[in-house]
């Protein structure tokens, strides 16, 4: 595997646990129980995870209602998005 494939793989994996954490988080807003901070969404979004942070808005309306999240996620998408494509043409 090379290096792109990897960062791809890690991109894919991080998206989808960022999604399923938004996905927990509105079932323990509905609960009423311990909910996950919005650092770790924050994070996360740092991290790569900013399209999970999107989808997962819109397929659970969570956190839509947040102007942080509304402009945030869609700013740090873009950067995930350059710094993809930045790696990209760096590594091949």
């Amino acid at each position: 595997m090379n290096e792109l494939s990897g960062v791809l793989f890690y991109l894919i994996g991080v998206n989808i646990f960022t999604y399923i954490l938004m996905g927990m988080d509105k079932q323990k807003a509905i609960k009423k129980k311990y909910r996950i901070p919005e650092r770790t969404f924050w994070l996360l979004s740092l991290l790569g995870g900013a399209l999970g942070v999107l989808i997962g808005m819109k397929a659970f309306r969570h956190k839509t209602k947040h102007k942080s999240f509304q402009y945030g996620a869609p700013i740090l998408l873009i950067v995930n998005i350059v710094c993809f494509v930045y790696l990209f043409f760096y590594m091949s």
